[in-house]
């Protein structure tokens, strides 16, 4: 930084290394032409919080630093002072996936962070849940309008006399026919759905509502022996099953009230449950980031990753994700990794992946919004180069693919969409009880099933958006705090939410998102 004070009058630009050639201007609402920095930097032009400014003469195609890294080459003259939008960085080609290091920079294993608990609900599979939630699972989507109205009802109804379970959610989607669900890449959003079926948060126990002529049968699914149901009741292949084609169901009426009887038998197991004592490494936080901007990467990414350290040092498990936000730092992962083996799989997440938005006819250029853009960020390169670190700076100990269950502890890649819904969706298909999500910009997201922890990266945003942000990293460029306070300050929250001590924003208004199934599979 030029200054680390909290005068918001004087102009105040951020560097983030010292090889980098722009910084980004700090203050708020930006600052006009002929303001002088302490060091004698004067702008040319009048330049937007966020955005950058050449730090010295920059030529006609000579590379533009940020983040010690190219994010991109002059498309003409820039001289020194002058405020650099996108439209004067060319991209660079992405990085290619071969020759690149393989655990090579295998950060040393921290000294373990002991003592730190939260109360949560522990499972029948060792899996522990932060809520205690009553989940509806559906087969297909043409079921999603019934399932709606029963949980009203259930709510309103039902839950009352069930003081011990938080909620009642149903898991609607838009999958389950009209599908090639035998084509490659299917398995995906059938693997997505089951596996969230089975977050911790729901019990180890699910129940489902099927129409009855659907591709997605329950059976299918549920293979027999993948939920682990104790009690009695009417099921199919050891699961509550409502079917809504079957005969005895005559009306609407006699619909809801199948799946209310059904739902109530649940219930009663659901809310036999209590929350009991538990070390901070049986948590499985998502991190994420969504209307991202210049200052993602320079406060509230920053803060999450050094919290993820935490986590990791606790014992607990970290996914990060995003594949199109972190593809351009894919040296620095393979280098992190703990194995020739972990490094290879990143490799192959990222080249399915390259292949995919080629089949689609676009690149990773497609990424970046309109909204990153007027936050500052230029282009993908250097949106990743904020976003990668989310991940702190563990040793990168394993990589998850689209869907599946996540099976260890530690830092992990998890293969996802940059799709805030996709992405979330996925991890909470991955076993995430905890999520945190970064946003510059602005944005409401929520998810039902978990809770979701939002991190505000500028002080404007915490100030305009104060009941939506849970934690205000833009302390971090005011001066007012450090990455490492504001990190801890996220740590104890995260302990504190995940006990029930605390409810996030979102769960406060009861603001979430859809789930939203990745499947690159045709649609028939």
């Amino acid at each position: 930084m030029s200054k680390a004070a909290t005068d918001s009058n004087a102009p105040l630009y951020i560097r983030m290394q010292e090889q980098d050639n722009v910084a980004i201007v700090a203050n708020d609402g930006g600052l006009p032409a002929g303001s002088v920095f302490p060091c004698g930097l004067v702008l040319r032009d009048k330049v937007p919080q966020g955005h950058k400014v050449a730090l010295g003469e920059i030529a006609e195609g000579e590379a533009i630093v940020r983040y010690g890294v190219v994010i991109g080459y002059a498309q003409r003259p820039i001289a020194q002072g002058s405020w650099i939008d996108e439209s004067l960085v060319r991209m660079p080609p992405a990085r290619e996936l071969s020759n690149l290091p393989i655990a090579t920079r295998t950060p040393a294993v921290a000294a373990p962070l002991e003592g730190y608990t939260f109360e949560g609900y522990r499972n029948a599979d060792g899996s522990v849940g932060t809520r205690n939630i009553l989940a509806i699972s559906t087969t297909v989507q043409c079921v999603s309008g019934v399932v709606e109205h029963a949980v009203k009802r259930i709510k309103a109804e039902l839950l009352p006399a069930y003081p011990h379970v938080d909620d009642v959610i149903g898991l609607e989607h838009t999958y389950g026919c009209g599908v090639a669900i035998d084509a490659p890449g299917a398995e995906i959003p059938i693997r997505t759905l089951r596996n969230i079926s089975m977050n911790p948060n729901f019990g180890g126990q699910a129940m489902v509502v099927s129409l009855g002529c659907e591709k997605l049968q329950p059976g299918r699914l549920f293979p027999q022996g993948s939920i682990p149901i104790q009690s009695t009741g009417g099921r199919e292949d050891g699961l509550r099953v409502v079917c809504l084609q079957d005969a005895e169901h005559v009306g609407f009426e006699s619909m809801i009230v199948s799946i209310m009887a059904t739902a109530k038998e649940q219930l009663a197991e659901l809310d036999k449950r209590r929350r009991v004592t538990c070390p901070a490494s049986e948590l499985v936080v998502g991190v994420q980031c969504g209307g991202s901007d210049a200052f993602s990467g320079v406060t509230a990414n920053p803060a999450v990753g050094f919290a993820s350290d935490l986590l990791v040092r606790a014992g607990a498990a970290v996914m990060f994700s995003e594949t199109t936000e972190v593809r351009d730092g894919i040296d620095q992962l393979t280098a992190r990794a703990a194995s020739a083996e972990v490094a290879q799989a990143m490799i192959r997440e990222m080249a399915w992946y390259d292949d995919y938005l080629t089949r689609g006819g676009v690149d990773r250029s497609a990424n970046t919004t309109p909204g990153n853009k007027k936050g500052g960020l230029a282009n993908i390169v250097e949106k990743a180069m904020g976003s990668i670190v989310k991940s702190g700076s563990s040793v990168i100990s394993g990589v998850l693919s689209p869907g599946d269950k996540l099976r260890q502890k530690g830092l992990i890649y998890a293969a996802t969409p940059a799709s805030d819904f996709v992405c979330g969706t996925l991890q909470l298909a991955a076993g995430m009880n905890l999520h945190v999500f970064t946003t510059g910009r602005g944005t409401p997201y929520g998810l039902a099933a978990v809770p979701v922890i939002k991190v505000a990266t500028r002080n404007d945003l915490a100030r305009r958006w104060h009941d939506l942000m849970d934690i205000n990293a833009g302390r971090i460029a005011s001066g007012e705090a450090s990455i490492e306070d504001v990190g801890w300050e996220l740590f104890h929250l995260m302990l504190d939410v995940a006990s029930g001590r605390k409810q996030t924003w979102a769960e406060h208004h009861k603001l979430h998102n859809a789930l939203t199934l990745f499947n690159p599979a045709p649609i028939t």
